[in-house]
């Protein structure tokens, strides 16, 4: 049997499916590490055999631990705890942690403006537009929000663009209300429909041409979010 293996976790346990299919028990004097600890567990894997145990949903991988030797998760976790406790780790600690959140702050100013590019609102509707894009990057640009906002695969004003349609799509639409058949394609049709009428709302705003905002969905979503809870 190979010394590292990703396999996935059964309704057992102490019982995992191997790539094959096949029913797995992990050797004696083994114990699951669970997730959490990126450090500890780089640790544990190399310091020989694993077992990586994933579980797919959807689209999705989630990690479900790791299988390996106790005696080497106990000897890494207090390797490592040892050297957590150091001053010089706190000030790496320090200084990464100044180093992510300056990174944050740069990236929440840049989609915003990213935001406010594609908004392009006429003059009339400027103040419309800041506060669209401090709700839009609010909502989408923090670390492990889960949104596009946060993805690399596509370029920033793409990630804006798909960041402003989603959250006229929650905020101006009924999309949450919706009863949406459980049919393949369905929802993503209905998405594409309810993301013409958010692109027809935001082209009433690029125009200089005044309108009633009590009448109008983006006015009045942009209204409640100042309203005092």
């Amino acid at each position: 049997m190979p010394d590292s293996l990703t396999v996935a976790p059964t309704s057992e346990p102490r019982r995992v499916r191997a790539p094959d299919g096949s029913l797995l028990t992990p050797p004696s004097g083994w114990a699951l590490l669970p997730p959490g600890d990126a450090g500890l567990t780089r640790r544990v894997k190399a310091a020989g055999p694993s077992w990586m145990v994933v579980e797919k949903k959807g689209r999705k991988v989630f990690s479900r631990g790791i299988w390996a030797p106790e005696a080497h998760i106990t000897a890494a976790r207090a390797e490592l705890e040892a050297e957590r406790a150091t001053p010089a780790y706190a000030r790496r600690r320090a200084s990464d942690q100044a180093r992510r959140e300056r990174e944050q702050a740069e990236y929440e100013v840049d989609f915003a403006n990213a935001v406010l590019r594609f908004l392009a609102f006429a003059p009339a509707f400027d103040a419309q537009a800041k506060r669209l894009a401090v709700a839009v990057t609010a909502l989408s640009a923090p670390v492990g929000s889960g949104t596009v906002a946060r993805t690399e695969r596509i370029p920033l004003e793409r990630r804006a663009e798909a960041a402003v349609i989603a959250w006229l799509r929650h905020q101006t639409t009924g999309y949450d209300d919706m009863r949406i058949a459980r049919v393949k394609g369905a929802r993503r049709e209905a998405r594409r429909e309810l993301a013409e009428l958010s692109r027809a709302l935001l082209d009433v705003h690029r125009r200089d041409v005044p309108h009633t905002a009590a009448t109008c969905p983006l006015c009045r979503a942009l209204e409640n979010l100042q309203r005092p809870r």
